[in-house]
This record gives C-alpha cells, structure tokens and sequence, in this order.
C-alpha cells in the first residue's frame, strides 16, 4: 500500500513518525510525499497546548477530504481518543506508546485502536543532513499539574544504553556530525534500570569519530539529583556546552502548586555549577505566564529571575488548559488578555537580554561546526560549541566540517560570522 505520514510536535515524536516510515518500507509499503498519491494517510499529532490540539483537529478535517483510510497517531491518540471519536468512528488510532504496531494498523481492514502501550524493540532516530536526533527516553517521572505529555507518553521507559550508542555508532558511519539526545526529560534518563545521564554521556562520547552531542531538556530537580557527575560528563569535548533547564516559574510557591519539585533555589544551583565549570554556558529555559494563582507578585519574580539568570534563549508560553490536568480546575485562573500582556513582558524582556549578550561577543573568533543551510538566503548555519547558531556566507561544501568563524554581527537568538583562516 501507498501511505503518507505527517507528523507534528517534539523531537520525539518527529522521530516516530521516522520510525513508522522505516516499519512500513520493511513491510512493502511504498512511503508517498503527498496525501492524494495515498491509499492510507497517518496524522501523527501533538496535542501539548489547546491551540495545537485545534490546530490538528482542523488539519484531521482536511485529510478526511481525500476519501483515504485514516490513521491518527501519536499523542492525540493516546492522550485524547474521545476527541477523534466524535469526529468520525472510521478513524484508525496508534497510541504514542505502541509506535510499532503501525503496520498492524495500516494493514487492517477496518478502523482499529491500539491505544495500549507495546513494548519498543527499536530506537527511533530521525537523520536530517549531518545531524541525527535519538530519542534517549520516552515518558517521564513527574507529574505537573498542567502537563498533558505525561497523559500522552506514560511514565519513564529508558532505551537500552548500548542500543543508543550502536544508534550514535551507525549514525557517525554514515556522517553524522551531530547527535542531539532527546527525551520529555533527558535527566531521568536511566533511573528506572540503573544507570542516568552522565553515564550515557561517557559512553557515546567514547565512540569514535568527529562529531558533537547536544542535549537536550532536562528539569532541574533531574540534573540536580546527579549534579557533579553530569558537570564532569559534559567536560567531555564532543559534548556542546548548551543547557536546557526550564524554570516555569521564577516563583517558589506556584513551582509548588503546578508540581514541578524543585524550588527557585534549586535552578540557580545547577545553573551555577555548570556556569562556574563553562563560562561560555548557553542556557536555555522555558517560562510559562498566566499559570492558575499567578499574581502580580509571582509575575514579577519571574521576571526579577530572568533578569539576575541573563539566559541565551527563552521559550516563552501562556498557560493554556489542558484536559485530565490539575490545573485546568484549579482557581485563579488568568484572562486570556493578561496571558498576552504577560507574554509580551516577557518576551521583549528575553530578547533585549538575548541581544545584548550576543552583541557582547562581536570581535571573537569561535569554533564551530556547519551544520546546513540557514533560513537566511545565501546563507550557512554553524553551530559554536556552546550550540549558539552563527549564520555566515560560505559554498556548501563546508557542510560537515568544524572552522573558525568571526562573530562580526548578532541578533537576540543569533550570531553573524565570517570565516578566518
């Protein structure tokens, strides 16, 4: 059969959708770009915010156009089935956590479920150019208040160690030059068979071959718990001095109400442990505004936070209610219109600290690695080794390769570079 896959959201599920590609192509099916060439169309969905949720609604709507078998996949499955049930009963569904029974579904005469979760045999890895993204852990161990991924993707299940280090292996031989591990929460990774993080770290990076690793997210009460082991672990070369470590919050009693297990106190620790170990730290978080309770006060803790923490980059959000959450019931919840305003604070706050401190690199010589083109006509991206991206004029042939650039411009999020030699 003919099937065309669309996938939506995180890295994770990017690379299911990848995965279900691999298991249909092994089985004879034949993957098509476009959903008209399609005997079976599989909507992979992301279901994280109540926009995104309508987002694939209308989109499920569209492909229900073209008369073919459809299949939803991925969170909205797992997280919400009813949703899809009330639009149309001849709809497949494939759990997010039962990935590889995609071929089971395709091949159905009729509409099937499979919402249960099945046991993973393979590692989804998603190659895009010289960058290969692997999924480290599925799940996690918290249980947030607002969070509807832990609905979606169950509690923490780790991958094997040495499944992904033959994954980073296989990549590297076939020129991979960036492995960025992913998970809901990269520092957890390991707690439920015995090992963590810093001890995959040592292992992928021991694999032989040029190449950088990136992690990804992790929440502070995980980096915290294995704190000294992972600062050591990251002093590794091939590891990119990059953090992503969201607060939420800068206040303490809201981090309390939403359940996220740790305090204020808590973020500055790790923050200040890497930063004393690698003064060139990237820092990311993620600050969500208008969550239930947030008063002016808690608002303006947040913003005092972000102010003494100076990070790279923000991921700003509003609190949108989910369903099977906490939080969408609990009281004091925020207008929509102070969600934006808050938002708005935020972000411009975000970006004058973001410009300045990438201003305050213009004159330094950094090496980096070109990882592809940029969004920037004319233009390639690098990544320095604290993973900021340098956008600089260069033939493609540079792809793969580590050189010294000249930071000569810069934006809030970016830097422009020239070669030296």
């Amino acid at each position: 059969m003919r099937v065309y896959i669309e996938s939506y959201g995180c890295a994770m599920n990017m690379a299911d959708g990848h995965l279900m590609a691999e298991l249909l192509a092994e089985a004879g099916h034949t993957i098509v770009d476009r959903p008209e060439e399609a005997d079976v169309i599989i909507l992979n969905t992301c279901t994280v915010r109540s926009d995104t949720e309508r987002r694939m609604v209308r989109r499920l709507r569209e492909l229900m156009s073209y008369g073919r078998r459809l299949v939803v996949a991925g969170c909205l499955a797992s997280a919400q089935p009813g949703l899809v049930y009330k639009i149309s009963r001849d709809i497949s569904l494939l759990s997010a956590r039962a990935v590889e029974a995609v071929r089971e579904v395709v091949e159905a005469n009729g509409p099937v479920y499979v919402l249960e979760p099945r046991p993973r045999e393979r590692l989804p890895k998603l190659l895009h150019g010289i960058s290969i993204t692997i999924p480290i852990a599925e799940g996690c161990l918290g249980s947030c208040a607002y969070c509807i991924v832990r609905v979606a993707r169950g509690p923490l299940r780790s991958y094997r160690p040495e499944a992904i280090v033959r994954a980073v292996e296989e990549a590297v031989r076939r020129g991979a030059r960036e492995v960025r591990l992913t998970a809901q929460d990269t520092g957890v990774y390991g707690l439920d068979m015995g090992t963590n993080l810093a001890e995959l770290l040592r292992a992928v990076c021991e694999v032989e071959g040029l190449f950088m690793v990136r992690v990804g997210m992790m929440n502070p009460n995980a980096a915290l718990r294995i704190l000294d082991d992972l600062v050591e672990a990251y002093k590794d070369p091939k590891v990119y001095k990059f953090l992503h470590l969201p607060v939420q919050t800068g206040d303490d009693r809201l981090l309390k109400a939403m359940r996220r297990n740790y305090t204020v106190e808590d973020f500055l620790t790790v923050v200040d442990a890497f930063r004393r170990e690698f003064p060139d730290l990237m820092l990311a978080t993620d600050i969500m505004v208008g969550l239930p309770g947030e008063d002016e006060e808690a608002f303006r803790n947040t913003l005092e936070l972000l102010k003494r923490v100076r990070p790279d980059k923000v991921h700003v959000a509003r609190f949108t209610p989910r369903p099977h959450t906490k939080a969408a019931s609990m009281p004091g919840q925020i207008p929509e219109p102070e969600k934006k305003r808050r938002s708005r604070i935020v972000t411009a706050l975000v970006l004058k600290i973001g410009l300045e401190k990438n201003r305050a690199l213009i004159g330094r010589r950094l090496a980096c690695l070109v990882v592809g083109r940029s969004g920037r006509e004319g233009q390639l991206e690098a990544r320095a080794m604290n993973y900021k991206p340098v956008y600089f004029t260069g033939p493609e042939v540079l792809v793969g390769d580590f050189l010294g650039l000249e930071i000569i411009d810069a934006g809030p999020y970016y830097l422009i570079g020239r070669a030296y030699y």
